[in-house]
């Protein structure tokens, strides 16, 4: 007897992504240079193109607002080369800020620069108080505060991180030298989830991030290497390295839409898409009480009823 065949049940559709507009700060490379080695991706004497940088980065602004976000800019100053990276000079969580303090010496002036801005926009800063470098080892996402140590940033700043925010941290060992801040190998995807590279973190950091986001986006060695993971996401538009193929078409396959920008002229000091962008998050607004009507309960009037008076009786006379 013949077997009726089947049709294969369609594949779900991805769902539908929601982006929501950012405020994006950041600074111009007009003095990048790659004049000193703080990680594996830097060789002093490397030929940078300060034009060509300078290009790519004015791209990522046009593109940024083209989506609908803000972008504000910190004045460059000549001998930071680095200043460009303006995620790692602080991080903004609920309209406060937790300043720098650069594990290199050479990057510990632009601490300063930065907090300057903030100053001028009106946040105060809470200076770091241990070895601390902004988003570039802090990722909010899921009410958590992902927090990257083992290069760069210190257990001591998470714990001071904790104590500001009011938020959970949840400490991730980098092990992986070319992966020397958080934000080279993870990022947010929107308010619930993240990609991220394993191979960068230790065995005890990989399980947390599988207990903590069991649907992540798990990209592979050649488009971390790419920086596909030092991406900025607006929860609908993942703006991503060029080069990192493999992890956009994940990305489209989750309902995302990537935009490749290419910033290949910063990667030889080893920064990309997330490294030249801090994110400002503004101080969240409390709901509006919701008051319930009072209603006033009117107790029935008595009614009273007076007694009826009786005649005497009288008897009769005979």
């Amino acid at each position: 007897m013949p077997v009726p065949l089947v049709p294969p049940s369609p594949s779900p559709s991805p769902p539908t992504r929601t982006a929501r507009p950012r405020h994006y700060l950041t600074c111009e490379p007009r003095h990048f240079a790659v004049e000193y080695a703080i990680n594996p991706w830097m060789v002093p004497g490397t030929a940078a193109d300060t034009t060509l940088a300078r290009a790519q980065w004015a791209t990522l602004m046009r593109t940024y607002e083209r989506y609908g976000h803000t972008v504000e800019t910190v004045p460059p100053v000549p001998g930071l080369p680095d200043m460009v990276f303006a995620a790692n000079a602080a991080v903004t969580l609920d309209g406060r800020v937790l300043g720098s303090r650069f594990h290199a010496p050479q990057r510990r002036p632009e601490a300063a620069r930065y907090a300057r801005w903030f100053a001028a926009a009106g946040y105060t800063v809470r200076p770091a108080g241990a070895v601390c470098e902004g988003e570039g080892d802090f990722v909010p996402v899921a009410g958590l505060l992902l927090a990257g140590h083992g290069f760069r940033t210190t257990r001591t700043a998470h714990a001071r991180a904790q104590e500001f925010f009011g938020v959970p941290v949840v400490s991730l060992r980098l092990v992986d030298p070319r992966f020397y801040h958080l934000d080279v190998a993870l990022f947010a995807l929107d308010d619930r989830n993240v990609a991220y590279w394993p191979g960068a973190f230790s065995p005890g950091s990989r399980a947390v991030l599988r207990l903590l986001f069991p649907d992540a986006v798990v990209a592979d060695e050649a488009d971390a290497l790419a920086f596909g993971l030092n991406s900025v996401s607006d929860g609908r538009h993942v703006f991503l390295a060029p080069r990192a193929t493999g992890l956009a078409t994940q990305l489209a396959q989750r309902g995302y839409v990537p935009v490749p920008v290419d910033l290949s002229e910063l990667h030889k000091a080893g920064g990309g898409i997330k490294c030249c962008t801090q994110e400002i998050r503004p101080a969240r607004v409390p709901p509006a009480p919701v008051t319930t009507p009072v209603t006033t309960t009117v107790p029935p009037t008595p009614v009273l009823t007076a007694p009826i008076p009786t005649a005497p009786v009288q008897e009769a006379t005979p």
